[in-house]
């Protein structure tokens, strides 16, 4: 079995997912990073020349090879889940949703030159927070129906919900 990272962009899919495969002993992987190896191009840059559904035939051929590998940390973009095959695929691991308030989300986005430089806005409303509170409500049902924990990440540190989803995983395993 593998643990898969899902949530918005922002909630620290990537981050969390180094920490927690390092801190459990297997291989991580990102599966938008496999995408723009692959195509040589930025996810905006993909999103721009080829449109979004592009990008999410793109990403179901990468997950679907991400899951069938097992031991592993896999994190997979924020719209991943919209697509049944994808939620189908993810089913059999451990999913684990990270869940953060729109605000923080927002912060943290600003904050991070590599995610505002590469990724595109999702919706015609820019980007803002109320973008991110539209798609919120879009995707946490599907976040959810999805997900077998969900970490609320709002007030932690990336180590510190890394150490909670590696706690949880080792009480499965008893």
């Amino acid at each position: 079995m593998s643990i898969v990272l899902i949530g918005y962009r922002g909630s620290g899919k990537t981050t969390v997912g180094r920490l927690l495969a390092a801190q459990i002993g297997v291989t991580f992987v990102d599966c938008d990073e496999i995408i723009v190896a692959r195509q040589g191009k930025s996810v905006r840059e993909i999103f721009s020349t080829g449109g979004e559904e592009t990008f999410r035939k793109l990403e179901t051929t990468v997950i679907a090879e991400l899951t069938a590998r097992m031991d592993h940390v896999i994190a997979v973009g924020g719209g991943a889940i919209l697509r049944n095959e994808n939620r189908q695929a993810l089913t059999q691991h451990f999913v684990v949703y990270l869940h953060c308030q729109p605000s923080v989300l927002l912060r943290r986005i600003k904050q991070d030159p590599a995610t505002s430089d590469n990724r595109p806005d999702l919706t015609n409303l820019g980007g803002g927070i109320e973008e991110i509170e539209a798609l919120l409500r879009q995707r946490e049902p599907i976040y959810r129906a999805a997900m077998n924990m969900e970490l609320d990440v709002t007030n932690l540190s990336p180590g510190q919900a890394a150490k909670e989803i590696a706690r949880t995983i080792s009480g499965l395993k008893r």
